[in-house]
């Protein structure tokens, strides 16, 4: 599963760990997030996020 980076601060979200303090499973692809999840680390949308390379 690919792994996504914050534009902002650098946060990696990990689809094999997912976001537990969010509330969101390991396991869980970046395109199955919810539409209003956020970075934990600085706050902005999904749509500040790339696939890293």
């Amino acid at each position: 599963m690919d792994k996504y980076v914050c534009n902002i601060c650098g946060y990696v979200y990990d689809p094999e760990e997912g976001d537990s303090d969010g509330g969101i499973d390991a396991g869980t692809k970046f395109e199955d997030l919810p539409d209003d999840w956020a970075c934990p680390t600085c706050g902005v949308g999904k749509e500040e996020f790339e696939k890293e390379e």
